[in-house]
């Protein structure tokens, strides 16, 4: 069953916002300049749209929920950012291929797996010709039930979403994470749109 995202911010049930951006962002970032135009689906209260803006891209923060727009608003601007009420499933025009990067990192283990598929389409939707997906993935999720979310996605079923319309330039386990994640329960992998 879908959860009420808007609900959750409402009422604070946003385990998933520890106030910071995510640590394996920041060690990509570190790493690689991520420029341009970029999209951040499920952006919530706009920690990862801060990090990258204050690294000096043009981006836009997504999200369904009214109310995590409105935090993700409230805090200041560290660089060039907006955001903007959006289904990222159901992507509006204005969105389709205008951007250089789409940066994941907990939107795809939050929506329920039926979805999947729809996201990669969408993912594939927002990019340029030859853009760029970033995304943190949930390999493991401790105490997960089968319930989620989040739901944890596997090597393999993200190839399968992805390698028909992108080619991989980079994987790699981050070596830093929130506390509450242990090392090896994401993975960081960079694709290029062919």
């Amino acid at each position: 069953m879908a959860r009420d995202w808007n609900n959750a911010y409402e009422t604070g049930d946003t385990p998933w916002d520890k106030g910071y951006a995510s640590p394996p962002l920041l060690e990509f970032l570190k790493r690689q300049a991520v420029t341009a135009r970029v999209l951040v689906p499920g952006c919530g209260s706009g920690h990862d749209v801060r990090a990258l803006a204050a690294e000096g891209a043009d981006v836009v923060g997504m999200d369904i929920a009214p109310t995590g727009i409105r935090k993700a608003e409230a805090f200041p601007a560290s660089g060039q950012e907006r955001y903007v009420l959006g289904d990222f499933l159901n992507l509006a025009a204005e969105h389709c291929g205008v951007y250089d990067w789409v940066v994941e990192h907990t939107c795809l283990c939050a929506i329920e797996p039926g979805e999947r598929a729809a996201y990669a389409a969408a993912v594939r939707r927002a990019l340029k010709p030859g853009g760029h997906f970033l995304a943190v993935f949930f390999r493991e999720v401790s105490q997960c039930n089968g319930d989620g979310p989040p739901h944890p996605i596997s090597r393999e079923e993200t190839d399968a979403l992805f390698l028909d319309a992108f080619e991989q330039v980079e994987a790699f386990v981050p070596m830093a994470s929130y506390p509450s994640r242990p090392v090896g329960a994401e993975e960081v992998v960079w694709w290029r749109l062919r």
